[in-house]
């Protein structure tokens, strides 16, 4: 019941944000330079033409109509439609949101197993694999996700010719080809990821080591092995879950440029072209979509830290 009362009290919390959300993002894309009007008709349009498009889409309607009318549509489900492909954007946005969801969730994978992995053994052996993580750690930081991701299409694809250059291939249609197909893509996201993961859990297992608890332990005879997977690890859990998590919101951020480098058609690319065409509906349902999945990454992490601290619950 405590769980349930957690999950219901953070879906409650996160309602007053999504509102806040559409209606900053409509306020803020209404700002932007352009008129999809005027991209439909072209520049020799006649006035009239130009005023009919307008009227149709909606266009010449004060601002909190515009979004009035957008809301009403979304508490029934719908939407709307692209300005200018006059897809359905639920459609749209289901094409596209299986690509984006394929990177981020086999790049938090990887950056989560390489980053405990890489940082369990630092915190265990010392010596030269400290220095290694930290100096991973400032480079993962200082290389931006798009230029690694160069790097590894001249390298990897252009060079060695083991992965495609671009594009992307449905698990459903080929397992393999889809694999092979987010390997550069997700190498390229999860360099920054795995540094600060391993970092964090180092830190996190050398400081639990440091507590009162552990050091009785170790006086008791306790091998250093069982505590570090019966007790340190479980105590150490709960930084490094914060920093997945963190991690996981901000490979979303970064796929907006690997899906654009790697021609991907996932939800980065879509809200990029959507932005440069001042599509609107589509805007709305990309910004609706990645808010609704950073609710659900906190959530994931609120329960996570239910798991390892029962204090939690009840908080």
């Amino acid at each position: 019941m405590a769980i349930l009362r957690l999950v219901a009290r953070r879906l409650l919390s996160s309602i007053p944000l999504l509102f806040l959300v559409s209606a900053l993002t409509f306020v803020l894309v209404s700002l932007v330079p352009g008129d999809p009007a005027r991209t439909i008709v072209g520049q020799h349009a006649t006035v009239e033409q130009y005023e009919a498009v307008r009227r149709q889409l909606g266009l010449d309607d004060a601002l909190p109509v515009q979004y009035g009318h957008w809301l009403m549509r979304v508490f029934h489900g719908d939407l709307g439609s692209s300005l200018f492909s006059g897809e359905a954007v639920t459609d749209v946005l289901g094409g596209r949101v299986p690509v984006s969801l394929s990177l981020i969730t086999v790049g938090t994978l990887v950056s989560g197993i390489l980053g405990v992995a890489l940082g369990l053994t630092s915190a265990r052996r010392g010596g030269i694999l400290v220095k290694l993580v930290d100096g991973l750690s400032l480079v993962g930081l200082a290389v931006p996700a798009f230029w690694f991701a160069l790097v590894l299409i001249a390298v990897g694809a252009v060079k060695l010719r083991w992965f495609p250059v671009t594009g992307y291939v449905p698990f459903a249609d080929d397992p393999a080809a889809w694999a092979r197909s987010l390997v550069l893509p997700v190498l390229s996201l999860s360099l920054s990821a795995v540094s600060i993961i391993a970092k964090q859990t180092r830190d996190s297992v050398l400081d639990t080591f440091k507590r009162d608890f552990i050091r009785v332990m170790e006086a008791n005879g306790f091998s250093r092995r069982s505590i570090l997977y019966r007790h340190v690890l479980r105590n150490a859990a709960l930084p490094v879950v914060t920093v997945l998590g963190v991690v996981l919101v901000s490979l979303l951020a970064a796929s907006v440029f690997v899906e654009t480098v790697f021609a991907m058609p996932g939800l980065g690319s879509l809200t990029q072209q959507a932005t440069i065409q001042h599509d609107i509906p589509v805007i709305q349902g990309t910004v609706l979509c990645i808010t609704v999945f950073v609710v659900m990454v906190n959530l994931l992490v609120d329960l996570a830290y239910g798991r390892l601290d029962p204090r939690v619950r009840t908080s």
